[in-house]
């Protein structure tokens, strides 16, 4: 399956340099429970450039969710410094991290999050709503986006009458649709079989190949081995990073200390 036309009309100039789009400093977080403090993230240092593809891997437990919901502003850190496209991201309110993620990030997820009584033009047309785009342009946008993804004809189709990879590709063009910098996708496969995994994973890369950051959260291998980075955690710090374009057939592994 071919997708020719989305790495062409996203963005027209990819002679950019390539800018530290992510920079985590010392980042920790802790959360209470009754009466017990459970610290998740212990001093996570990481760098992410504009245009990677990167994937994080680790155990139940091992703090990847909750690093992938700092990273989306979905949540805050306790302590350290993160910088997300040249700017320090410090506690604020839900209405300014709301306009940061619908300014900058699109998101997928292992479950799709479609609205169930909304259609497939209507799902992937809600971020622009937020943007206060008309109701007639930002419909066209969204068949536009869907027809990019092969799914021009499903979308007056409601998510129930959608296979999970068609499920999954309207969440991809939704999350798409306002030109992101960042895309996040949380097990983005993770409800798939294998060959629509595969499918899946090639939009991904052609978006990425268009000059978006994408980082993947994944506990299968061979998705994490698709991109250029994994970022491998446990117990809340990472454990080591695999550059997978350097890989040869003894992999470099690059550890990093805790």
């Amino acid at each position: 399956m071919q997708y020719d036309r989305l790495t062409v009309t996203l963005y027209t100039d990819l002679q950019i340099p390539l800018a530290i789009m992510i920079k985590l400093q010392n980042i920790h977080k802790s959360y209470i429970t009754g009466t017990n403090k459970l610290h998740v993230l212990k001093g996570i240092d990481l760098h992410i450039k504009e245009g990677e593809l990167v994937s994080i891997m680790g155990s139940s437990g091992s703090g990847k969710s909750t690093l992938l919901n700092i990273l989306g502003l979905l949540d805050n850190h306790d302590d350290g410094v993160y910088t997300l496209n040249q700017e320090e991201i410090k506690a604020m309110s839900e209405t300014k991290a709301a306009k940061l993620r619908n300014d900058l990030l699109g998101f997928v997820f292992q479950s799709f999050n479609l609205i169930s009584f909304k259609n497939a033009m209507e799902n992937v047309a809600l971020p622009l709503y937020y943007q206060k785009v008309s109701r007639k342009k930002r419909n066209k946008m969204a068949v536009d986006y869907l027809d990019k993804l092969g799914l021009k004809d499903w979308a007056e189709h409601m998510p129930n009458e959608l296979s999970g990879g068609q499920k999954q590709r309207v969440a991809i063009a939704r999350s798409i649709i306002t030109k992101p910098k960042i895309i996040l996708a949380d097990e983005p496969t993770g409800a798939l079989d294998s060959k629509t995994s595969v499918e899946v994973m090639d939009i991904l890369k052609e978006i990425n190949a268009s000059g978006i950051t994408v980082i993947i959260v994944t506990h299968e291998n061979d998705i994490a081995h698709m991109t250029d980075r994994i970022i491998n955690l446990k117990d809340g710090r990472i454990e080591s990073i695999i550059e997978n374009k350097k890989i040869n057939s003894s992999e470099t592994i690059q550890s990093h200390q805790a």
